[in-house]
C-alpha cells in the first residue's frame, strides 16, 4: 500500500517530502502455536505536502487502496485499514479510511 500510495501522489504530480514520508504498520494475529493467522493490518501514514496539494491528497489517499495488488489479494480475508497525519503547509490534518467510505 505504501508503494501504490507514493505512485499514486507522484501520478498527480504533488510534491511529497519523500524522505520524511513514512509508513508504519501494525498487525494483529490469532492462533495458538503452529498455527496463527493474520487477522488485521492497519497503516497509518505520515507524509508532508504543498498547501494546494491538499485535495489531491485526499484524493490519492482515499483511492490507493483500490489501486493496490497487495490490498485486492487479501482484503476478503484479512482486515485493513489504514489512516494518515498529513502535514498540508503550516497545517496538520487526519485522514482515515472512514473519511473515505463515502467517497467514490
Amino acid at each position: 500500500m505504501y508503494g501504490t500510495l507514493r505512485g499514486a501522489l507522484a501520478g498527480r504530480k504533488i510534491a511529497f517530502d519523500r524522505e520524511s514520508f513514512k509508513a508504519m504498520v501494525e498487525g494483529r494475529i490469532s492462533g495458538i502455536g503452529k498455527t496463527i493467522r493474520i487477522t488485521s493490518i492497519h497503516v497509518h501514514y505520515d507524509v508532508a505536502v504543498p498547501a494546494d496539494a491538499r485535495d489531491a491528497t485526499e484524493r490519492a489517499l482515499q483511492l490507493h487502496p483500490q489501486g493496490c495488488p497487495a490490498h485486492q489479494s487479501v482484503k476478503d480475508a484479512i482486515r485493513i485499514s489504514w489512516d494518515a497525519t498529513v502535514r498540508v503547509g503550516d497545517q496538520t490534518i487526519t485522514v482515515r479510511e472512514e473519511d473515505a467510505a463515502g467517497s467514490p
